[in-house]
């Protein structure tokens, strides 16, 4: 058995009789009513009839066959059907609107052969398309098959990606869907925003029944609400829940925040034991005493509400990139006051030589002086000899 999903969440299990190997990934033809039709296979071996039975697959159904691989005139043929889709689907809104039908076509999915086309709608109530299937026949000349899905597979076969950051989990491994309630969000201690709890189906999110029962659980652990606590100075009614650190919160007021008092539910089931016993605490403190509950604003403990949320990590980068550039800068003007002191002394010297330089020059030049003077006057003295 092998288990071949088509366009989104649509699949089948089909019957491997040719023993045919094949893998994950591996884009099949398969048996269709009529002619064939071409998917991919997303499970093999024995977890195949596993999913059978998660997915409450009727055993008295025939079990169509895969016919083989796809070849390239299987994709072809698969290629401008799937090409047809969107035109069909607008062409066929257009047409459901002129007849006055209640309905709107979601989307519409071509066998892989063209031969036939499944047209998927949504009604508030129970629609009469048969002059709808005759008209969509003459004007597509295709086999016509219509399917109402609700609200949540609308948003599964579309596809998309939630608040968490994933992609939605009707167009990726839901099967079934459960009706959702606003208990749901009430057991877990969520605000009653419909902006927060529905999903892009505009139904509340399926993820609100993920951990309702484990929420269900730990409350029946825990003191009721609605009991108040007694002291000898003040009556206490409840105000808050905190299920995963089992503490519970209370407000001398009913209608107002007053004289908030933290304390554990063990410390609250004794309160409640004493009060039935007729015996009032001085406080609801016990001997290891109360805290008082932190002030918070917003609850964001991922960050993920702040809209400056990246700015500082920027801001540390331009800082580093800055102090980067002054050392830069400062090694730069290092560089240039040793390079400009080596000129000065370069200068300097250069002076110096060009002084020493001259004093030479000028002492040769008074010694030439005094031996031309003493070469002028021998012949003078020996002119007076003669």
């Amino acid at each position: 058995m092998v288990e071949v999903q088509f366009k989104n969440t649509r699949k089948g299990y089909y019957r491997n009789s040719n023993k045919i190997k094949l893998e994950k990934g591996d884009i099949v033809a398969v048996e269709a009513t009529p002619g064939h039709d071409i998917g991919t296979v997303t499970l093999t071996g024995r977890l195949v009839p596993l999913q059978m039975k998660k997915a409450n697959f009727k055993q008295d159904a025939e079990i169509k066959r895969i016919y083989r691989k796809a070849k390239a005139v299987d994709m072809e043929k698969y290629e401008e059907a799937k090409a047809k889709e969107h035109t069909t689907m607008i062409r066929a809104r257009q047409i459901a609107a002129s007849l006055n039908l209640d309905m709107k076509i979601g989307d519409v999915e071509y066998q892989g052969d063209g031969n036939k086309a499944i047209f998927y709608y949504i009604a508030d109530e129970r629609v009469d398309f048969r002059q709808l299937i005759k008209v969509l026949a003459e004007a597509f000349r295709v086999r016509i098959e219509m399917k109402q899905i609700g609200a949540r597979q609308e948003a599964g076969r579309i596809g998309g990606i939630g608040p968490c950051g994933r992609e939605l989990c009707c167009a990726t491994w839901m099967t079934s869907f459960v009706s959702v309630s606003t208990s749901a969000a009430r057991y877990q201690d969520i605000s009653l925003n419909p902006q927060k709890l529905a999903g892009q189906c505009a139904k509340l999110k399926c993820c609100l029944n993920y951990e309702a029962d484990a929420y269900v659980e730990a409350q029946k652990r825990l003191p009721s609400r609605e009991i108040p606590l007694e002291t000898k100075m003040n009556t206490y009614y409840h105000f808050k829940t905190d299920i995963f650190k089992r503490e519970m919160t209370y407000s001398t007021d009913k209608s107002i925040v007053a004289n908030l008092v933290t304390i554990s539910a063990d410390r609250v089931f004794e309160v409640i034991a004493l009060n039935k016993k007729g015996i009032k605490p001085d406080t609801l403190e016990s001997e290891a005493g109360a805290r008082a509950p932190e002030r918070r604003d917003l609850e964001d403990v991922v960050g993920q509400d702040s809209l400056t949320r990246f700015d500082k990590a920027k801001k540390n980068k331009k800082r580093n990139n800055n102090g980067g550039n002054n050392n830069r800068r400062q090694q730069s003007g290092e560089r240039n006051n040793r390079s400009n002191n080596n000129n000065r002394n370069q200068n300097k010297s250069s002076r110096d030589g060009n002084k020493k330089g001259g004093n030479d020059n000028g002492n040769h030049t008074a010694a030439a002086r005094n031996g031309s003077e003493n070469n002028s006057s021998k012949p003078a003295a020996s002119d007076k000899k003669e």
